[in-house]
C-alpha cells in the first residue's frame, strides 16, 4: 500500500462511478429481472472476469499497447460495437417477455456468463478508464504492478457489491414483472440502449 496515494478518494470515485449506469449496469438489471437471480449472478460473474482481465492488463502496461495501437484498438472498438449491437437486435427480435418456468427457453448460466464477459471485455471505454483511473492514485516512482493490481481489485470488488444488490434487488420484484408485459418493454427498451451504446462505441477515438 506503500505506494499508493490517497486509496480512499479512490474507494470514493469508485463508488461514484459504480452508481453511473452503463452497459454492465444495464446488462445485469435486464438479465436479473427477466431470468430472476440464476441469469443476474452469471451476467455479474461474467462481467467480473472481464473486469479482471482489464485489472492484469492494465497493471502489467499491456492495454497501453491497445491504446496505442490503431489497428489493435479499431479492431477490439468494432467487436465491441457489433456485438453490442447484436445483443441489441436480439433483445429487439424478442416476441414474448420471458419466463423461468420453462427452463428449456432460458439460457444457460454459461450463455449469459459468456454475454457478460463479452460485453465488458470487448469495451475499449473499460480499458481506457483503467488506464486514466489508476495512475492517479499511484505514486510516479512505483516500479511494482502491485498497486495497480491492488487498486483493480479493490475496483472489482466494489463493483461486484453493487453489482449483485441490483441483481437481489431486481430479482425480489422479477416474479410479479416477468409474467407481466414489464420484461417485454425492458427487452425492447434495453435492446434499443444497447444499439445505441455499441454505435456510441464507434463513435470514440483513442
Amino acid at each position: 500500500m506503500a505506494d499508493i496515494t490517497n486509496y480512499y478518494g479512490f474507494i470514493l470515485a469508485v463508488i461514484m462511478l459504480s452508481l453511473t449506469p452503463g452497459a454492465d449496469t444495464v446488462f445485469i438489471l435486464t438479465k436479473s429481472i427477466t431470468g430472476g437471480y440464476r441469469q443476474g449472478i452469471a451476467s455479474v460473474a461474467g462481467i467480473v472476469c472481464g473486469l479482471f482481465v482489464h485489472t492484469i492488463l492494465a497493471s502489467f502496461g499491456l492495454s497501453v499497447i491497445l491504446m496505442t495501437s490503431a489497428l489493435l484498438f479499431n479492431i477490439v472498438k468494432i467487436a465491441g460495437a457489433v456485438y453490442l449491437i447484436y445483443l441489441g437486435i436480439k433483445a429487439l427480435k424478442s416476441k414474448s417477455s420471458i419466463n423461468i418456468n420453462k427452463e428449456n427457453v432460458s439460457p444457460s448460466f454459461f450463455i449469459v456468463f459468456r454475454q457478460g464477459f463479452f460485453t465488458n471485455i470487448l469495451n475499449p471505454k473499460v480499458a481506457l478508464f483503467f488506464l486514466a483511473l489508476l495512475p492517479q492514485f499511484v505514486k510516479s516512482n512505483a516500479e511494482s504492478p502491485v498497486p495497480f493490481l491492488i487498486l483493480g481489485l479493490t475496483f472489482i470488488f466494489i463493483g461486484s457489491l453493487w453489482s449483485l444488490f441490483l441483481v437481489w434487488a431486481s430479482a425480489r420484484i422479477s416474479n410479479t414483472l416477468r409474467h407481466s408485459k414489464f420484461s417485454y418493454y425492458l427487452n425492447k427498451t434495453a435492446g434499443v440502449i444497447f444499439i445505441v451504446l455499441g454505435l456510441n462505441i464507434l463513435r470514440f477515438k483513442n
